[in-house]
């Protein structure tokens, strides 16, 4: 019965584990921030029963887990009863809550995160693991590498195995077809000198902590010779990107200034028009799309994956358009007063007023052009113009089996879109959250 309990042990042991670390978060904070070390006190001795139960305590793992972090939070509790309670402390009160519900919301914001995190982590350590670690149980998460010995003059990996009841030190010589391997005993052994012919399974591997960034060069490698390393691929992505990008934000922004600014018949009638374009599935207009471009003889030709985005997306102009619409009309009345015509107003005051918008479009039209694969798949066949996602799905494909080789070269893939992600997502959040918001 107590087997079958325990996952539910280590579900109310990880609650009770977030219970005691927002009650010790509060106490910390009070303390250090009002300068209280009886509060710092307080709580470091209400965690030292917690601390017994878990090295004295002889119960099963689960139970452990929940005993321990049930007796903590009892600690603490009594630790932050402890506190004010009189009507003149009615402020530190106050201020006591406020932690808590900040301790608390950071607490999930913190777990979840670490949940998204988890993928992108195990991708990045597998991507530098040797590949007899991928597939073990549980993961290994900080890659190893197998300790070497030069011995005459060469590089052999080292190992251990029981000899005659003792733990020898071994140099791996060679690996013979059915599994076995030839080792030479190391000194410090009785056997000293000794070559013996082993079972795989008596080694075991003497590992540290080291990165296998081999793997990056390898993945490289095995691409064709025409493709240059994978730069054949690069430059053809950079080049689709960045065309996409300008013409998305030149063909966006002019209709959206043109829907919001501009009076003229059928406006709001063409605007949901054009918003209605958005619940059509791609699916729907993809055979319809390639006979056009196959009658203006575009197939096996980059212009397919950028030339569409120069007559502008019911997306990016809904956003920019809902963005124009917050500008005060003063500013435009005034420019019309001076001579400035539409395009001027356009190009000299709205555009540099957008900047944020403009800033989470481009962000959106690079990770969606960096990441296209269906339209390369769609439209390109020739090796020399394929783009950084296709030419990773035949990687894939070619060499599946290789999985350490294909995590390093889809995380060169990815890596450019999390960087300009890093270091832009401000402008990315704040052009999101201040369109449609009136000034």
């Amino acid at each position: 019965m107590m087997e079958t309990l325990h996952p539910v042990f280590w579900i109310l042991g990880t609650i009770l584990l977030y219970g005691a670390l927002g009650l010790l978060l509060v106490l910390v904070i009070e303390g250090v921030r009002y300068r209280r070390p009886m509060t710092l006190v307080g709580s470091a001795i209400s965690l030292v029963p917690a601390i017994l139960v878990g090295r004295l305590a002889d119960l099963p793992a689960a139970s452990k887990y929940f005993a321990v972090f049930a007796v903590a939070l009892v600690g603490l509790y009594i630790a932050f009863a402890a506190g004010p309670r009189r009507v003149e402390d009615w402020q530190r009160i106050k201020r006591r809550k406020e932690y808590a519900r900040k301790v608390t919301l950071h607490l999930i914001l913190l777990t979840g995160a670490a949940i998204f995190v988890v993928p992108f982590a195990w991708l990045l350590t597998t991507s530098l693991k040797e590949e007899d670690q991928i597939f073990k149980y549980p993961p290994v998460w900080m890659p190893t590498r197998q300790v070497e010995i030069e011995l005459d003059g060469r590089q052999y990996k080292l190992s251990t195995m029981q000899i005659g009841g003792q733990t020898a030190n071994v140099a791996e010589l060679a690996e013979f077809e059915d599994g076995r391997k030839r080792v030479r005993v190391l000194a410090g052994s009785p056997d000293a000198g000794k070559t013996l012919v082993v079972e795989r399974a008596a080694l075991a591997k003497i590992r540290k902590f080291a990165l296998k960034w081999e793997n990056y060069t390898e993945a490289l490698e095995f691409l064709p010779e025409e493709t240059r390393k994978g730069l054949l691929y690069l430059w053809n992505t950079v080049y689709i990107t960045l065309l996409s990008i300008l013409g998305t934000l030149l063909s966006s922004s002019l209709v959206a200034y043109s829907f919001a600014r501009l009076r003229w018949p059928g406006r709001d009638v063409l605007f949901l028009v054009l918003l209605a374009t958005m619940m059509l599935p791609a699916a729907v207009t993809m055979i319809p799309v390639y006979l056009i471009f196959r009658s203006l003889g575009w197939i096996d030709t980059l212009r397919p994956l950028w030339i569409p985005t120069f007559f502008g997306g019911a997306f990016g102009v809904f956003l920019l358009r809902q963005f124009f619409m917050t500008i005060p009309t003063d500013l435009e009345d005034a420019a019309k007063i001076d001579g400035c015509s539409h395009f001027g107003i356009y190009w000299r005051i709205m555009l540099p007023l957008i900047k944020p918008a403009l800033a989470a479009l481009t962000i959106m039209t690079f990770m969606a052009s960096w990441n296209n694969f269906m339209g390369p798949l769609i439209y390109i066949n020739s090796p020399e113009k394929m783009t950084l996602a296709y030419g990773l799905q035949l990687f894939q494909s070619a060499y599946s089996a290789e999985y350490a080789l294909l995590m390093a070269a889809s995380t060169l893939v990815m890596l450019p879109v999390l960087l300009v992600f890093f270091f832009t997502q401000r402008y990315f959040i704040q052009g999101i959250t201040l369109t449609g918001i009136k000034g």
